[in-house]
């Protein structure tokens, strides 16, 4: 058998060109996104992977203790007012908004694709033309479409998957990396927010006596905001970097996996305004900023176009015969 990437894709015009037509680029068959996100659209998701919910855990830990250290080290025991109630409600919003956004980004649906639906009933529901060829995930037993990889851990294949992050216990797909985005951009803020209190706190309790800038002894003083310190600027880098990661991932209409496996040029690539509306979520608007846009409660689940079962295919490129 050859290779998928030697493969006609589509030879519907072959009788008028002779095999002309299988000089054209090879592409996956597009599949509908309603029919194959319709077996998890409603339910709700999460990894149980044990390395990624310890990193998530991890990272409330972290945001909890930078804003422990913040109120009860810098902000209360402040002489100023204004300066702590303006600075405690920035710091909150912040962090608030981060942790919204790391829920949103954990347990959102990436863009999973069913498992199993690799039948010969689901291919001949699709409907294809003569010559056109899909293909079969041998992991997940699932017809990938476009764009879609295997995400070892979360054992599915995902539309559009950029990474695994462990951070948020979760793929970053098309349908999360909106608010993975806001997450390393509200982490990055807050990070850099709390870096900013800690060096005028310094300067504060070195112009000032040490025990009357802080309700903790100078010495636990001093270690409690070298760890903030120290942990808002590990991760002001490391967020930073993803944003802009992720921003030029957005723009470029490439993700990282694609980039990774040189797999460039075999799409047709969007301009970047168009882009960022469509993994932002429409036009410029607050909504941009928002981990709750979308939000909505569980009611009925959605119209969806059920799944034919049977047998798994045994092929993993399913090519439809000319007659």
């Amino acid at each position: 058998m050859k290779s998928p990437v030697h493969r006609c894709r589509d030879v519907e015009h072959g009788r008028g060109q002779g095999r002309a037509g299988c000089l054209q680029a090879e592409q996956r068959i597009p599949i509908s996104k309603d029919v194959i996100t319709s077996s998890a659209a409603s339910a709700l998701w999460f990894i149980r992977d044990v390395c990624g919910i310890v990193c998530a855990a991890i990272t409330w830990l972290l945001v909890l203790y930078a804003d422990f250290v913040v109120l009860f080290v810098m902000l209360l025991p402040s002489k100023n007012l204004t300066y702590s109630i303006v600075n405690g409600t920035l710091f909150n919003t912040l962090a608030f908004l981060a942790l919204a956004s790391h829920l949103r980004a954990m347990c959102t649906d990436p863009g999973a694709v069913p498992k199993g639906n690799a039948t010969k009933e689901y291919i001949e529901s699709l409907q294809l033309k003569p010559g056109q060829v899909v293909y079969k995930c041998p992991k997940c037993c699932s017809i990938k479409p476009d764009r879609a990889h295997h995400c070892s851990v979360c054992k599915r294949c995902i539309r559009k998957m950029d990474h695994h992050c462990p951070w948020v216990n979760n793929c970053v797909g098309e349908n999360n990396q909106k608010y993975f985005v806001l997450f390393t951009m509200y982490i990055a803020l807050v990070s850099l927010h709390s870096l900013l209190m800690v060096v005028f706190h310094f300067l504060y309790c070195f112009e000032d006596d040490w025990t009357k800038c802080s309700s903790f002894s100078p010495p636990a003083t001093v270690i409690l905001l070298i760890l903030l310190c120290f942990e808002a600027l590990l991760f002001l880098i490391f967020t930073s970097v993803m944003f802009g990661t992720q921003v030029h991932s957005i723009c470029t209409d490439e993700t990282g996996i694609e980039r990774l496996k040189g797999e460039t040029g075999l799409w047709v690539k969007v301009p970047c305004w168009e882009a960022l509306q469509t993994a932002l979520g429409g036009p410029l608007s607050l909504s941009w900023c928002s981990p709750f846009s979308g939000l909505r409660c569980r009611g009925a689940p959605p119209d969806h176009v059920p799944v034919p079962q049977g047998p798994i295919v045994e092929e993993d490129v399913i090519e439809i015969p000319l007659c």
